[in-house]
């Protein structure tokens, strides 16, 4: 008899358990909670086009999570592709509707998930945390800043999907780029996917209900002052590649009210970036704790 190929057993790499629905249903689901429904998927292309697909159908209420154990299409930032072995981090969205807050606020919610995803973790699984902005999570692995995780949001329906990666257990042979890290490399006390994964989640509910309840003020609800506390993008030389091809050099300053990026040119100027691809030059990583 052929044995079956370990690659579609989910119990093939042991290390790595699939995660338990009903549990993180039990922990998360409440009559009072933001989450309304936690939904576990064995592999998809992206969990982001999916919810994203529901919410535009009025499929998706506020509060949906959807998590896959793999993911085959990831998308990160400025279309890049997220791959990751099965069942070697976190790969999921949230759908989330900010309603009568000011739409030009909402630009605010994936950096919220990004203070949510690394304070939650750094509680959890005991590593220092920091952002790169706009979205970036960043630990540090023998001494050197590394990705570990990227943050995603769309604006879908009546609201805005926002999805998340993280790479938790990934060994250093399975790094997808020099860059790249991930909370087991950087030493953390937990790798337990479904600590993790509970942990973002009431982070995340936490700052988003302080957020809507200041109208969407990044100020008074204190998420702006938390943002610029972690991001280890502030006090660095950085060129910001800018969509069309431009770039703009100097120091990362602030972060402002609409959770722009700004600038201090060589030229005195204070420029606020909106998007683009930030390169950090020069400088010491902040920490979120």
């Amino acid at each position: 008899m052929t044995p079956p190929d370990a690659s579609h057993n989910r119990w093939s790499d042991l290390d790595r358990p699939p995660l338990n629905a009903t549990a993180l249903r039990r922990g998360l689901l409440r009559p009072d909670a933001l989450w309304t429904s936690l939904e576990v998927v064995e592999s998809t292309g992206s969990t982001n086009t999916d919810l994203a697909e529901r919410a535009r159908a009025g499929a998706a209420a506020e509060g949906t999570v959807l998590v896959a154990e793999e993911q085959t299409a990831g998308r990160g930032r400025l279309e890049r592709s997220w791959t990751a072995p099965p069942r070697s981090g976190l790969f999921f969205s949230v759908y989330l509707e900010p309603g009568d807050i000011l739409v030009e606020r909402w630009g605010w919610v994936p950096l919220l998930a990004g203070v949510a995803a690394a304070t939650g973790l750094a509680k959890s699984a005991g590593v220092d945390m920091s952002l790169k902005w706009p979205n970036d999570l960043l630990v540090s692995v023998e001494g050197e800043e590394r990705k570990t995780g990227g943050i995603l949001g769309e604006f879908a329906g009546d609201g805005i999907v926002v999805g998340l990666g993280i790479n938790v257990s990934l060994r250093a042979e399975e790094l997808p780029a020099p860059t790249a890290g991930s909370l087991a490399l950087a030493g953390a006390v937990s790798t337990d996917r479904e600590t993790l994964l509970r942990a973002v989640l009431r982070s995340l509910e936490h700052w988003y209900g302080a957020w809507k309840a200041a109208d969407g003020d990044a100020a008074a609800s204190g998420l702006q002052a938390a943002y610029a506390a972690g991001c280890a993008t502030l006090d660095r030389r950085v060129r910001a590649e800018l969509p069309g091809g431009a770039s703009l050099v100097g120091e990362a300053v602030a972060i402002d009210g609409d959770g722009r990026l700004v600038l201090s040119t060589e030229d005195g100027l204070q420029q606020p970036v909106s998007a683009g691809d930030i390169v950090h030059l020069r400088g010491a990583a902040g920490g979120l704790t």
